[in-house]
């Protein structure tokens, strides 16, 4: 997340499908869920200095690799950047990434586990909770 004229908006990505998604990625050697997270946002997006915060939850979906059926899964956390360009990494299929407000992203949104990720975080933000640096 990121405040942009004074309102909170999420990051979306645009992936290989041409769907709109948030950056997410797998575990290396040795790395914890957490530390995943923050490396993929940085490689997807190329932003830095982003905070983590609480865990959102996860997700679990099927897809079809060489006549193969995997199932993979995928653990979000709330996250904030207050700076940085973005780079979408075209080599990773990414094409596009974008600011949007979160009612915005909550429309946009083309997978229907990934929006549930964004409406966790306006119920985070509505209830009070604190972010993880202040926006």
């Amino acid at each position: 997340m990121r405040r942009i004229g004074g309102h909170l908006h999420a990051l979306l990505i645009r992936d290989p499908y041409d769907n709109w998604g948030l950056p997410k990625g797998h575990l290396e050697q040795g790395e914890g869920a957490r530390e995943a997270a923050l490396r993929e946002v940085g490689e997807e997006t190329g932003l830095t200095g982003v905070q983590i915060g609480a865990e959102l939850g996860s997700i679990d979906w099927y897809f079809r690799h060489r006549g193969r059926v995997i199932h993979k899964y995928c653990t979000f956390f709330l996250m904030t950047s207050s700076c940085g360009e973005l780079c979408p990494a075209v080599d990773e299929g990414i094409t596009r990434c974008v600011w949007v407000t979160l009612d915005e992203a909550v429309e946009r949104i083309s997978y229907d586990n990934a929006r549930e990720m964004i409406e966790r975080t306006i119920v985070i933000v509505r209830e009070g909770h604190d972010l993880p640096i202040d926006l």
